[in-house]
């Protein structure tokens, strides 16, 4: 009798919603992104993930997490100890940009395998813990909001409205980990202060910025591409 609902169980599969579902949620992650206006406020979203990134990079790889701070203009600073040059250290610059997409390419990865519930109780625990790390007030605002918001999902609505949200979710970490990198191509062409974090792991690496910034875009297409294609089931 306990197996009768294998849908409320963290680990368990959920049935595969509906075609157009998926791509009306990809439209709606796309009408997020693309206008100026509302990208200014949904890339807080992807500014909690970039930071966390480098936070949780900095932890794997035996740094000394002081704090994270997100700013209200959706930039924001995550400062850690350790040695300044080294693996460590370029790991940890090079995870802010590359993290929204391979969250999103991670997260098409449990949706493909029909982990809804598993995808929604991990993205709570990952903010929860970020929580922790947070120093500043707006920042706990948007985390605290952001972890409300898969904790209310997950608590309260059908599986219906979970998948849908769920699938939101994943397709705006997708296209919008690809914006960023443009971003900060057109911000180096027009004033370049040296302090971006292709600048940092250039002088990390002794490698041109510019092919870290490359591999940003690389990392963030290629995720896009394959994870729209397990989201579309193709």
């Amino acid at each position: 009798m306990a197996d009768e609902m294998p849908d409320l169980h963290i680990f368990g599969t959920q049935a595969a919603p509906a075609h157009w579902l998926v791509i009306v949620t990809g439209i709606a992650a796309l009408a997020v992104v693309l206008p100026h206006g509302v990208w200014r406020v949904s890339r807080n979203a992807i500014t909690i993930a970039h930071e966390g990134g480098h936070g949780l990079v900095a932890l794997l790889t035996g740094r000394r997490l002081d704090g994270i701070r997100l700013h209200s203009d959706t930039s924001g600073l995550t400062v850690s100890r350790g040695r300044p040059t080294g693996l460590g250290m370029i790991l940890t610059a090079a995870a802010g940009y590359t993290a929204p997409p391979l969250l999103g390419l991670g997260g098409a990865w449990l949706l493909a395998a029909h982990h809804v519930t598993l995808l929604l109780w991990l993205a709570t625990a990952l903010l929860l813990v970020m929580l922790v790390m947070i120093r500043n007030a707006y920042g706990v605002l948007t985390v605290v909001l952001s972890g409300a918001a898969f904790l209310l999902v997950s608590w309260l609505t059908s599986p219906d409205v979970q998948s849908a949200f769920a699938y939101a979710v994943v397709w705006f970490l997708l296209i919008g980990g690809v914006r960023p990198a443009f971003e900060l191509q057109a911000k180096r062409r027009r004033h370049n202060s040296g302090e971006s974090d292709a600048d940092q792991l250039g002088r990390l690496t002794h490698v041109p910025p510019a092919l870290w910034l490359f591999l940003f875009h690389a990392v963030s297409i290629c995720s896009l591409i394959g994870g729209g294609r397990w989201l579309l089931g193709l």
